[in-house]
């Protein structure tokens, strides 16, 4: 069997789910789809976990080895711009991080190696729902996950925009940074806007604390931690001009590589919250919600990535001095309970260079086959027989 010649079947393949994205948690199309791929090809399907997920097991040999590959599956909700005969038949929904790309390697994957098992030992094949909401990858880990499905490693690819197709990159330690929000209430005493001296006005504190809270990075933290806060929201008001409102609402998000550097983040805001509704006689209450956590490879993993890379497409297509992204991804729940590696796929410069998360994005049919060749190589490495 050839992964090259099923090329232009993986590309229609990737084109029907494309045509047919499915929101997180609503994903069951593209579960059916799935599903009844891995069936046809003899490979032993489990359904449930987390609603819509579907797990494929294939077993060869008597070799006690075991590795995990995951893929994501869900859209998202934006509407597409592109005009090509697969865009989305679905108004307000669209695969615009390559979730429908993802699917197809691992699918083209499963079919090969299911075809000729060259390998001695055991693979999941792990299609995930939720990636882009509040964390497949969690939930089918909390309904027992790696209990039915054991593995020694796991291993995650995203496509990568702007990193050049045909070459991959592969980081040791943090990926994808968490993804924390926050949420603000500046609590004051509304008064007439000609006598302020009436009231305390929380546009002022909340002003004070937009302005306090850009220095939580730059003072807070050791220069050689990297972290970002940023502030994406700001409500008050609403009532006439001649009002100053009672309370205010500030919100935003923090990321980081490591915990540590979250916890000294969450705690300088709550200082500078105190500290500012003190000086401005209002109360400030800061809700802070972890969300996903760091992504971070374990070394051992990620340099076996990298060994079978360089076996697949030469040392000189491997990137190992690409920068972690600040970007978030719930794949860091599987890498906190097993060991691996989640890396990054080069997917050229995009449709019309646009990025991930953009109505005109589309994952790029070129890398289908080669996506889906790292995966085989990968378990065919890791199964090896003795």
């Amino acid at each position: 069997m050839n992964l090259e010649a099923n090329r232009e079947r993986l590309i229609a393949l990737r084109h029907d789910l494309h045509a047919h994205p499915e929101l997180a948690w609503q994903e069951q199309r593209t579960s059916d789809v799935v599903a009844a791929f891995l069936e046809t090809r003899g490979i032993e399907v489990h359904r449930g976990l987390a609603g819509t997920g579907v797990v494929g097991v294939l077993r060869n040999g008597g070799g006690a080895k075991r590795i995990g590959l995951r893929a994501d599956m869900d859209a998202l909700p934006i509407h597409e711009g592109n005009a090509f005969p697969h865009r989305s038949r679905h108004d307000g929904r669209m695969h615009a991080c390559g979730h429908d790309g993802h699917t197809a390697m691992l699918l083209g994957a499963a079919e090969y190696l299911a075809a000729t098992r060259n390998f001695d030992g055991t693979v999941a094949f792990i299609f995930q729902p939720a990636e882009e909401a509040d964390g497949g990858a969690r939930v089918m880990i909390e309904q027992g996950l790696f209990e039915r499905f054991p593995v020694d490693a796991v291993f995650g690819m995203h496509n990568w925009p702007g990193l050049a197709a045909g070459t991959f990159a592969v980081h040791s330690g943090p990926v994808m940074a968490c993804a924390d929000q926050f949420d603000i209430v500046v609590k004051g005493h509304g008064a007439h806007a000609a006598m302020p001296h009436q009231g305390r006005d929380p546009l002022l504190a909340g002003a004070a604390l937009v302005q306090a809270l850009q220095s939580v990075v730059s003072r807070s933290l050791d220069p050689l931690d990297s972290a970002v806060l940023s502030i994406t929201r700001f409500f008050a008001g609403g009532e006439p001009y001649n009002v100053i409102p009672a309370e205010a609402r500030i919100g935003g998000t923090v990321r980081a590589f490591r915990g540590e550097v979250q916890d000294q983040v969450e705690s300088a805001m709550e200082r500078l919250c105190a500290g500012i509704g003190a000086a401005h006689g209002v109360q400030i209450v800061l809700e802070y919600r972890r969300g996903y956590p760091p992504t971070v490879n374990t070394a051992a993993e990620a340099a076996f990535s990298r060994q079978v890379l360089a076996g697949l497409v030469g040392n000189e297509n491997v990137r190992t001095d690409a920068p972690p992204s600040m970007g978030a991804e719930d794949f860091s729940y599987m890498l906190r309970e097993r060991p691996g590696c989640y890396l990054w796929i080069g997917n050229g410069p995009g449709e019309g260079g646009c990025m991930l998360h953009n109505a005109h994005y589309d994952f790029n049919d070129a890398i289908l086959t080669l996506g889906a060749s790292y995966w085989v190589r990968l378990t065919e490495t890791w199964l090896a027989g003795a």
